[in-house]
Order: C-alpha cells, then structure tokens, then sequence
C-alpha cells in the first residue's frame, strides 16, 4: 500500500470513529489534506475495499472500516501518546490519577476493594466497560476452622497464605459437637497445612481407613467444599460499566449482538481466556472481533494491559467497546491504570 492510499484509509477511519457514518470521497477530499480529485479517490477505496480494509454498506455509497481496516490502523497508523504528553486529556489525567490513588494508597485498603475501583475508573473514563481479572492465587490455604451453626450445619473457614477469607457452610449427615470440630480442624491444620485443597484429597485417599467414621466424613466435605471456594476464587473477573455498552448502538443495533453481548458478561469463558492471554504479553494489547477468535462479537474491540505486584505480573485489566472507539484516547487510560494498580498493590 502507497503513502497515498495509507492516509486515506487513516482519514476515512478517523472519520468514521468521529461520526459514526460511512465515508464518502468528498468527506476524504476536506479532510485528508490530500490534492486528489473525486475519481481519484473513488479507485482509491475500490482498491483498499478489494484488498479488505473498508467495506461499502448497501444503503451508502460512503465505506466503513473492516476489522482489518482496523487493525491495520492500531498496528501502523495510531500514534497513541501517554495522557501525561496530551495536554488535552490532563484534566482526566488528574482525575484518573485522583480515583485510583486516593482509593487505592493506603494500607487500610484491600486489593479486593482496589481491582474494584480500577474498575470503575476503567468505565467512567472511557465511558465503556472496565474490567479487571483478580489475580490468580496459590489454591493452598494456611489454616482451616469449622464453627457449628446447627445441629447439621457447619460454616468452614478457610484463610489463605495471603490471609484472604473464605467461607463455606457444609451440610453434613453426622451432628458434631464444638469438641470434635476443634479436633478436626486441628488434624486439618497440623497434617496438611500449607497443601492445596486438590493434595489433600490425594492424601485422604490413603488415610481414611485411619480417621474415625466421623472424622473421616467431615473431611471429604470440608476438601469439596474448599477446593470449590479456591476454584471459584481463582477466575474472579470484576466488570463495571456494562451497561453504558448498551447505549452503543454499533453493539446494541439488533436482537442477536445485544445477546451475544448478555452472554459475553454472563458467562465470561471467552472473556477469562482474553485476559489470560493479555496477562503473558507484555504493555497494551488490543484484540478487534472480526479478527480475532478471543472477541465474541465482531463489532467489539477489548484493550488489556497487564498489572503486577512486585515487578511480577499477577492479571489483566482492559476496556471492552465498540471497535469504532477513540483508541488514541483509551489506549493510555488502559495502560495508566495498570501502572498506577500495579504500584498501589506493590505498596499495599
């Protein structure tokens, strides 16, 4: 592709982020800069059209961009520059700055309570849906406790090496007194300490047949019960601002993409996979649906960036839009909060 039809194509989808119709080659000749005549432009879009950057709505004789077009812009053509270098975005800058510290530097605050507020700031500044991936734990766990809420009923405590709570109510055949839950928790804790929930399961196997009935009983369900409070821990996304996705109407234009939309939040399979692969990159990634199988809807872009505790990566953040968003905008919104997330839990 020549230097010509490159600033074409970068014109045409700045245009088409910007009024959100398709372009015709009199919008390109005002705007490209470019002494060219209508003809000339015109076997120029045929051209990008041919080779799959733009594509022509029946009802327009404007182009639009395709997820390629796309792609080939973010790649080559965007010239994204830290919000500290755009005078234009210091107010967001600062109130960016604002949210996130102000609610993620002291000690007094969890990382939990963190991931949620980069969350938020993630949504309110780019006026998309921000989202988080928790990051991924050790599934051992430091000690165990069982309390008696009834008869039958029992509320297993599970702290982890980082001193994270997690709580379970087990529904058992036996009735237990506070005795025996004492002594199980202190065979739990003094054998198998430190162990994943999966290990100790291993290890029940074999020494069952030297634990009482009863003993033995409370420990295959604490195990199930605590192996699912760790799975369930370990693929925590946090998602805020998912409704302002609804306004866009490039994402909410018919019955089926505001579906596929509902499914993308409510299940997260496809978003969890996105953000794992997001978390072994390295600085921003952005993912275009269309062209790539992580993005459900070919409408939708998602811009992730890693953040980490202690130069260690430990997840993933991002924005999820349309792929007509302002990228040169969102793109150093996404990587600020990762580096400003990654130093408050350094720090925390």
């Amino acid at each position: 592709m020549d230097e010509r039809s490159k600033k074409l194509l970068k014109t045409l989808i700045e245009r088409y982020i910007v009024e959100g119709q398709p372009v015709g080659s009199r919008t390109l000749s005002k705007f490209s800069g470019l002494d060219l005549s209508p003809a000339t432009i015109r076997n120029v879009m045929s051209d990008l059209e041919e080779m799959g950057f733009i594509a022509s709505p029946h009802t327009s004789a404007g182009r639009i961009p395709t997820p390629r077009g796309y792609r080939l812009f973010v790649d080559t053509m965007l010239t994204a520059r830290p919000l500290e270098r755009a005078p234009e975005f210091s107010a967001e800058l600062a109130e960016l700055t604002g949210q996130i510290q102000g609610q993620l530097g002291g000690q007094q605050f969890g990382p939990q309570r963190m991931i949620t507020a980069a969350a938020h700031t993630l949504s309110n500044l780019s006026h998309f849906a921000g989202v988080v991936m928790t990051p991924r734990r050790a599934q051992s766990f430091r000690q165990v406790e069982f309390m008696r809420l009834s008869d039958k009923r029992i509320l297993l405590i599970i702290v982890s090496p980082e001193g994270d709570v997690q709580n379970r109510i087990i529904q058992t055949d036996l009735a237990y007194t506070p005795g025996q839950l004492i002594e199980a928790a202190n065979f739990f804790n003094s054998h198998y300490a430190g162990m994943s929930f999966d290990a100790v399961r291993d290890h029940l196997r074999v020494e069952l047949q030297d634990l009482r009935r009863d003993m033995s009983a409370l420990m295959q369900a604490a195990v199930e019960a605590g192996s699912s409070a760790m799975a369930e821990d370990n693929e925590q996304v946090f998602i805020s601002g998912e409704r302002k996705l609804l306004e866009v109407e490039d994402l909410s234009s018919s019955m089926d993409k505001l579906r596929r939309l509902f499914d993308v939040f409510e299940h997260k399979t496809s978003l969890l996979q996105l953000l794992d692969v997001s978390s072994h990159a390295q600085g921003v990634q952005i993912f275009i649906g269309g062209e790539s199988q992580l993005v459900p809807i070919e409408d939708m872009a998602v811009i992730t960036a890693p953040y980490g505790v202690d130069g260690q990566i430990v997840g993933t953040l991002g924005v999820i839009g349309p792929t007509r968003m302002a990228y040169e905008r969102v793109i150093p919104i996404v990587d600020i909060t990762a580096r400003l997330l990654s130093s408050a839990l350094s720090q925390s």
